[in-house]
């Protein structure tokens, strides 16, 4: 019934695990070689604890990301760097200010950009991408909508980065967070599925039986644009990292 390749963990930090060691394997396979690791990260609850891994393996085994370059997903529009839900300030919190990576080698939208020049900030995105010789690896998660990045349902398998309205079930999941759905912003600058798809390998990380449903639409229904995970189906290296209450309706 699954049409993309699927893990089953015992639990997400046997997941986060499995899927850190594989990175750290990426990465010194390209030191090694003398290429830089070029990864498209993500936010949101589901990668906390594979950061939380890379971080270890950092400080517990040396792994180095002096010469690894990010590419995050996504940023909300209107939001400043120092604001405490800005996707800014989650990766620094969640990953970068642990680790030795070099600030130049962190990219991610800016959502303080002017409206009319929002488009030029996301062909420059799109441009440094590809000067950066594409994503080795791009890690997801998936919202409730079936959204990777900030796609949501309607968004084209070619679309690129942009700036996109936030659907009110994406708005709603956010608004703990804000104190309230009044403080969500409404547009967000996002990665297109296009985007996303030219990565030379994709693992989407869920956690928990909330997942569950958007998970089967994504792994078993049709690819369209409304869940615009099923993209994933047709890409030739992409697989699900599950935990068992999220791989529940398989």
């Amino acid at each position: 019934m699954n049409k993309i390749p699927v893990k089953v963990f015992a639990d997400a930090q046997a997941a986060a695990t499995q899927l850190a060691s594989e990175t750290a394997d990426l990465i010194r396979a390209n030191d090694d070689a003398g290429r830089p690791t070029v990864l498209g990260l993500a936010t949101g609850a589901s990668p906390i604890l594979y950061y939380g891994e890379l971080i270890r393996l950092h400080r517990g085994e040396g792994l180095s990301f002096t010469n690894v370059i990010t590419f995050n997903l996504d940023e909300y529009v209107n939001l400043p760097p120092g604001h405490k839900e800005s996707y800014w300030f989650f990766m620094h919190h969640h990953l970068f200010n642990h680790i030795d990576i070099q600030p130049e080698n962190i990219h991610l939208p800016s959502g303080m950009i002017a409206e009319t020049d929002i488009p030029a900030h996301c062909e420059a995105y799109e441009q440094a991408i590809t000067s950066a010789g594409g994503i080795d690896l791009q890690i997801l998660g998936i919202g409730r909508t079936g959204h990777i990045g900030f796609n949501e349902p309607g968004s084209p398998k070619d679309s690129r980065t942009r700036a996109v309205q936030l659907n009110e079930i994406t708005r709603e999941d956010a608004a703990p967070s804000f104190d309230g759905i009044e403080h969500v912003p409404t547009a967000a600058i996002t990665m297109g599925c296009g985007t996303i798809l030219a990565a030379r390998r994709i693992v989407l990380m869920a956690w928990g039986p909330g997942k569950a449903p958007i998970v089967k639409k994504a792994v078993q229904g049709p690819v369209n644009n409304i869940v615009s995970a099923s993209y994933l189906q047709e890409h030739p290296n992409a697989a699900f990292y599950l935990d068992q209450a999220a791989a529940a309706n398989l």
